[in-house]
C-alpha cells in the first residue's frame, strides 16, 4: 500500500472532477485548489478557493496533502515554486516547462528524435515575415503559451495579410496528415510504462468532438505511436498520465502536441478499460502498481459541448450509452458540459 492518503490538484475543472472520483475509489482523498468555480467541488474531500498568487492559501494547501498534481499545465512559475518547496510535484516541473510553451515542446520532441510540424518562433509581429520566409504557407500562428481547444491561433494563408496573436507565438507549417490519433500513456516512478490503445481524433472548430477506439489503423502504425509515446516519458522522466497527439502523414507519424495530464481523448477508457486513465494517473502519483491498460470493449466518445447538453434525456435512454455530466452551470458555446461513451463492441487490445 502507498503512504499517500491525500493528493492536492492544482485546478477544479471536469479532469479534476473526475480524478477525485477515481481516488475516492482507492480509498484517496483529493483537495482542490481552483481560484475560480470547481466543478471538482462536488465530489472532492476539499476544495480551497484562492488566487494563485495567495502565498498562505498556496501553503495551507500544500501542508495538507501528500502529493500534488495538476489538471491543466498553466499554472503560475510562482505558484510552483512556493508549492515544490513543501510537497513533491507529479508530474515533474520539466514536464510541465516543456508543454507550457509550444517552442519549448517542439525543441524538446526534436531533440529527442521525434518529428513535429515545421515550425519557427515569432516573439514579436515584426518576426512574422521572417518566419513565414521560412515555413511558408499556408501556416498557422499559434500563440507559444496559454492556447487550447482552438484559441490564440490564426491561419495564414497570404503573407500580405497575415495576422498577429499579440503575443510571443510560433509559426508552424501546415501538416498533409490523414488521420490525427493520440495515445494516453502512464509512467510511474520506478519506470513502469502502461499504454492504451490509441485513439481516432475528429475535432469540430478546434474542439475535440469525438475519439473512436479502435482507431482502425495498421497495427505497426499503433505500435509505433506507442512507442514514440514512451520516448517521450521516459526521457521526462515522467510520473503520472500523459496525452500524445500525433499526425498520420505519407511519411510516418509526426508529433502534433503533449498533454501533462489526463486528456480528453482518453475519456473512452472509462468505458473500454478495467482500469481508466484517471485511476492510473492516481496510481502513479500515489506511488502504486500502474494497472493493465488492455481494452475489453471498442468505444466511442462523443464531447458535449455548449448546448449538446439538451439531449441528455434522449441519451439516459440509449442502450450501451455511458453519461458524464460535468456539473457546470451556464452552456455557453464552445464549453464542454459533459461527455458520452458509446460502447460498440466487445474486443482484445491489439497492445
Amino acid at each position: 500500500m502507498s503512504d499517500i492518503r491525500t493528493i492536492g490538484i492544482l485546478g477544479g475543472g471536469q479532469l479534476g472532477r473526475m480524478l477525485s472520483a477515481a481516488a475516492s475509489r482507492l480509498g484517496i482523498r483529493c483537495h482542490i485548489y481552483e481560484p475560480g468555480a470547481a466543478p471538482a467541488g462536488d465530489v472532492a474531500w476539499q476544495v480551497t478557493t484562492a488566487p494563485y498568487e495567495d502565498e498562505a492559501a498556496l501553503r495551507a494547501f500544500a501542508q495538507s496533502v501528500d502529493v500534488i498534481t495538476y489538471e491543466f499545465e498553466n499554472v503560475p512559475t510562482s505558484a510552483l515554486d512556493l508549492l515544490e518547496t513543501i510537497r513533491p510535484i507529479h508530474p515533474n516541473r520539466r514536464a510541465l516547462a516543456v508543454s507550457q510553451d509550444r517552442l519549448s515542446e517542439k525543441t524538446f520532441l526534436n531533440e529527442i528524435g521525434l518529428k513535429t510540424a515545421p515550425f519557427a518562433n515569432v516573439e514579436a509581429q515584426g518576426d512574422l515575415p521572417a518566419a513565414i520566409a521560412a515555413v511558408g504557407t499556408p501556416a498557422i500562428l499559434k500563440t507559444r503559451r496559454m492556447g487550447y481547444d482552438g484559441k490564440g491561433q490564426l491561419r495564414i494563408s497570404d503573407p500580405a495579410q497575415a495576422g498577429w496573436t499579440g503575443a510571443p507565438s510560433v509559426l508552424e507549417g501546415f501538416v498533409d496528415f490523414s488521420d490525427e490519433i493520440s495515445v494516453i500513456i502512464a509512467r510511474a516512478a520506478d519506470g513502469q510504462v502502461a499504454a492504451f490503445d490509441p485513439g481516432l481524433n475528429v475535432h469540430r472548430d478546434g474542439i475535440l468532438h469525438r475519439t473512436t477506439v479502435p482507431c482502425g489503423l495498421p497495427a505497426a502504425l499503433t505500435t509505433d505511436a506507442i512507442l514514440m509515446a514512451a520516448k517521450i516519458v521516459n526521457a521526462l522522466d515522467y510520473v503520472g498520465v500523459m496525452g500524445v497527439e500525433l499526425f498520420v502523414t505519407p511519411s510516418g507519424l509526426i508529433v502534433n502536441e503533449v498533454a501533462p495530464r489526463v486528456h480528453n481523448s482518453g475519456h473512452w477508457t472509462q468505458a473500454g478499460c478495467v482500469v481508466d486513465q484517471f485511476e492510473q494517473h492516481i496510481r502513479a502519483v500515489a506511488g502504486l502498481p500502474l494497472g493493465d491498460g488492455k481494452r475489453h470493449a471498442d468505444v466511442v466518445m462523443e464531447n458535449l459541448i455548449g448546448d449538446d447538453i439538451d439531449r441528455v434525456p434522449q441519451l439516459l435512454s440509449e442502450s450501451g450509452c455511458q453519461l458524464h455530466l460535468y456539473g457546470k452551470g451556464d452552456a455557453k458555446p464552445g464549453r464542454k458540459m459533459g461527455h458520452v461513451n458509446r460502447i460498440t463492441g466487445q474486443t482484445r487490445s491489439v497492445t
